[in-house]
C-alpha cells in the first residue's frame, strides 16, 4: 500500500500524507472506507505511531479523512477535499506558469506541453 523512501529529505509523515492522499484522489481508497489503525500502520511501515498520528491529523485537516472516536479513521467524501486540492493545484500551476514566462518559455511551448499532458489520459 505505502512504500516509504528513507533517502527522501522530507519527513516520513509528509511521505505518508502524500501517499495516502494519492490513494484517495485516485479512488483506490473509497469514501467511508476504514484506514488501518495508527498502531497497525506504524508496525507495517516500521515507524513511530506518533508519525502516523501526525499524518492522519494532517489528512483530516486537509479534508481527506474524518475520525469517529473509538472506531477509527475513515476516508472522507471527495466533496470534503476536492475544492482544497483544486486550489493547491491551481496555485502550483500559476507558479509554474510564472516561472515559465520568466525563463523565456513561449506560449506555444506551454500550450504544446499542456496538450501533450492532457492527452496522456
Amino acid at each position: 500500500m505505502i512504500v516509504l523512501d528513507l533517502r527522501d529529505k522530507r519527513p516520513i509523515y509528509e511521505q505518508v500524507v502524500e501517499k495516502l492522499s494519492q490513494l484517495i484522489v485516485c479512488g483506490v481508497l473509497e469514501p467511508d472506507s476504514k484506514l488501518p489503525s495508527v498502531r497497525s500502520l506504524a508496525i507495517d511501515l516500521s515507524v513511530n505511531p506518533n508519525t502516523i498520528q501526525r499524518a492522519y491529523a494532517q489528512l483530516e485537516q486537509d479534508g481527506y479523512l474524518y475520525t469517529i472516536t473509538g472506531r477509527g479513521n475513515f476516508v472522507a467524501d471527495s466533496s470534503s477535499w476536492k475544492k482544497g486540492r483544486m486550489t493547491v493545484v491551481e496555485n502550483d500551476l500559476r507558479q509554474a506558469l510564472k516561472e515559465a514566462r520568466q525563463t523565456g518559455m513561449s506560449r506555444e511551448s506551454v500550450d504544446r506541453i499542456v496538450v501533450e499532458i492532457w492527452g496522456e489520459e
